[in-house]
């Protein structure tokens, strides 16, 4: 099926989206609303399904077979225990990802950045005295250096004429000097596949910056891939590392995050842990965060994601990639010593930094509407200053520094803080994590983010109240909504829209496609408006329908589907006539692909729909004359994917 045409009966698709994919949220109503509907209870097998859409990234085939053979509550209850479940074929897959298992020191240290690389080329830093270490730091140095001396002019001729695309107006001379540097680094590549993976590897490594890096950009993806397609991924790491380090730390964490979020086995927690990186949000893009981002998902934020909201409210205040994000890591009390001894010496101060103290109020705990005031955010401030981080070549940990700490006592929320170092921020943020607001707030997003844009307020009091009583415990909280009957009422089933990570990844994990690189789907994530860990703002992104629901992202993520049902997608393989039970006649495998990616919960429009335009000629390519032609199983399954109906869990 031609792709102009693949699109074609996309939009056809998207013109149903305004009557029958929008939640009664996301359309305009009258002031007064009529009372609520009786509730009206699913029947199992649509619990099973519910409870996959919601608790999990969202089913896979054979999945909810699986959880009604066990039992719905059975099942939620495993979920809820994470630490009882094998996710051995997950670690499996992530055990070639080291900087996964590194701290932010050994990150710097082995993928050093522009700042090390700068003390080295300074004779600040010794060069590593390891083989392949020691190549890296050279490769880096010499970017360095060529960087700042702004030489090598035909180095920079190069670099311009390989990077240039084919729609550039290039001279003829020019075109055929990219071509023969082409030909010239295919040749080469040739050579170097004649060889075993390490000699291989070596000769690569071997090569100067600049010979390399031509090298690399001469070459198509393809022949990329090949020439390192039998490499180990520590080999691979290496190459890629001699030519942009930061890139391999990055890479691989949104590497982890997605092969996790598509395989592990432990759903709850996995969602769970990106519900709470999202409500401490930190953006990856602010400088050191590309060393500590790692650590905080993995340390902070992954252990705690079912344990007590105080115990993660304290972990993440000390976050290291919080106290630099949010900067509490620069306040410095106006009276304390530290400011003392700048202004004895004429030297600016850095002063109190009130970012962190805003946000923990207003996001983190009590909400913006939670009873505080600004004198409490300043007061707040001044509690927490000392609160910093060491140097990331120091290790970039969290380090209390009594000079920088504000003396004297502080109130905040009415409440008297004697003065007394770290002690006066860990009492303060207690008290925080057990206010009535942090309750409330703290159980809406929640049922916001399992339940409705718009929760039914019986069911917050009542999370609420456990939030309360258990002291914040998360699994009891999240026993309270998945025990209330609202959270089981028919009219809650495929009525949030999924934000574009949920759609990428369900997809994924419906069509139980082999992810071999990521590459491909995080650049759709990033069309779509959501890259991973790249939230600028702290207030994260949003779970809200009215944020994702527009012809530009709708589009974007039909082109995926399509991408994916058809095997274009790079790095990523699904098996669409498996799916489609090897079928051939479009009827039957539109039924069983509508059966195997939305558990035939589809709408009579959307079938007609696709039905007509799998018969269209324009479609099909096929006169009138012709034979018939084996429907593109593909297609069918991408046209599902893109449905208003898979929008939503």
């Amino acid at each position: 099926m031609p792709r102009t045409k693949l699109i074609g009966a996309a939009l056809a698709l998207l013109l149903l989206l305004p009557s029958t994919s929008l939640p009664a949220f996301a359309r305009k109503h009258s002031k007064k609303l009529p009372p609520a509907p009786a509730i009206q209870r699913m029947d199992e097998r649509e619990r099973a399904i519910h409870a996959l859409n919601r608790l999990t990234f969202g089913p896979r085939p054979g999945d909810v077979d699986r959880v009604l053979s066990m039992g719905v509550d059975k099942w939620i209850a495993q979920q809820l225990e994470p630490g009882k479940i094998d996710d051995s074929a997950l670690e499996a897959r992530l055990a070639p990802y080291r900087t996964l298992r590194m701290s932010a020191l050994e990150m710097v240290e082995n993928f050093p950045p522009e700042q090390v690389l700068r003390a080295v080329a300074d004779g600040k830093m010794p060069m590593p005295k390891d083989p392949q270490l020691k190549a890296v730091y050279t490769a880096g140095v010499a970017r360095f250096n060529d960087k700042q001396a702004k030489k090598n002019a035909k180095a920079v001729e190069n670099a311009d004429l390989l990077e240039m695309s084919p729609a550039d107006d290039l001279s003829q001379e020019m075109k055929e000097k990219r071509q023969e540097a082409r030909d010239h680094a295919r040749s080469r590549a040739l050579d170097l596949m004649e060889m075993a993976p390490e000699s291989r590897t070596q000769n690569l490594a071997a090569m100067d910056a600049d010979e390399r890096r031509g090298f690399w950009r001469a070459l198509s993806q393809d022949d990329r891939d090949k020439l390192t397609s039998d490499m180990t991924p520590q080999q691979k790491e290496l190459l890629l590392s001699l030519e942009n380090p930061v890139a391999v730390v990055n890479g691989e964490l949104l590497q982890g995050k997605l092969l996790r979020a598509t395989y592990s086995e432990r759903q709850l927690q996995e969602v769970m842990t990106d519900f709470w990186f999202n409500h401490f949000n930190v953006f990856l893009g602010k400088g050191a965060e590309r060393y500590l981002v790692t650590a905080d998902e993995r340390d902070v934020i992954r252990p705690r994601a079912l344990g007590k909201f105080s115990e993660l409210l304290l972990a993440t205040a000390k976050s290291p990639a919080m106290l630099w994000y949010l900067d509490n890591g620069q306040s410095v009390g106006p009276n304390s010593q530290a400011a003392g001894r700048a202004k004895n010496n004429g030297k600016p101060a850095q002063g109190l930094n009130e970012n962190y103290a805003r946000e923990v109020m207003e996001l983190h705990t009590l909400g913006v509407n939670g009873g505080y005031t600004q004198k409490d955010v300043t007061e707040l401030a001044r509690v927490l200053t000392g609160w910093t981080l060491e140097e990331p070549r120091q290790g970039g940990g969290f380090v209390f520094r009594e000079p920088r700490h504000e003396p004297g006592d502080k109130t905040v929320l009415g409440r008297v803080f004697h003065e007394n170092g770290q002690r006066e921020g860990e009492a303060a943020l207690e008290m925080l994590a057990h206010e009535p607001a942090t309750a409330r707030f703290i159980s809406t997003k929640l049922a916001q983010r399992f339940v409705s844009d718009t929760p039914p307020p019986v069911l917050v009091d009542a999370m609420a109240r456990t939030f309360l009583e258990s002291e914040g415990d998360i699994k009891a909280v999240l026993r309270a909504m998945l025990g209330a009957p609202e959270f089981w009422d028919v009219k809650e089933c495929r009525a949030k829209v999924k934000t574009p990570l949920e759609f990428t990844v369900s997809a994924l994990r419906a069509t139980d496609a082999e992810l071999t690189r990521t590459q491909s789907v995080n650049d759709a994530l990033n069309r779509m408006g959501m890259p991973l860990y790249g939230a600028q703002p702290p207030t994260g992104y949003s779970m809200r329908a009215e944020s994702w629901v527009n012809s530009g992202a709708l589009l974007n993520r039909m082109n995926f589907a399509l991408r994916l049902g058809t095997g274009k997608l790079a790095g990523v393989k699904m098996d669409a006539a498996k799916l489609a039970g090897n079928g051939t006649k479009a009827e039957e495998v539109q039924r069983a692909l509508e059966q195997a990616l939305l558990a035939g919960a589809v709408s009579a429009q959307t079938h007609e729909t696709i039905a007509k335009k799998l018969t269209d000629p324009l479609v099909t390519g096929r006169k009138l004359d012709d034979p018939p032609k084996p429907v593109n199983q593909g297609a069918v399954a991408g046209l599902i994917l893109g449905s208003p109906e898979f929008q939503r869990r």
